[in-house]
């Protein structure tokens, strides 16, 4: 019943068809954001790399019945974040 109650839309002409439909055009302002968008993934990658191999510095100086400190806590979070911006960022 409310499918009866929808207007239906009308239909688009040939000459209103965006550029953004036809998957052959070129987009314009598409590669500048993919090449942004791969230096923002290498530019967090390094920082990951950064994080982890400080985490890994630091769990290895702490003795192992001793509580992780606040400081390691938060570098997991950091680096859990950039994970997850990295892995975002990939997916497009």
């Amino acid at each position: 019943m409310a499918a009866q109650d929808a207007v239906p839309l009308p239909p688009r002409s040939p000459s209103s068809k965006d550029k953004d439909d036809d998957p052959n055009s070129p987009k314009i302002g598409t590669k500048a954001i993919l090449e942004a968008n791969q230096k923002d993934i290498k530019k967090n990658v390094e920082r990951l790399f950064q994080l982890a191999s400080e985490l890994k510095t630091e769990v290895e100086k702490t003795d192992s019945v001793q509580v992780l400190s606040l400081a390691l806590l938060k570098k997991t979070e950091e680096i859990e974040k950039l994970a997850k911006d990295i892995r975002s960022r990939a997916k497009g």
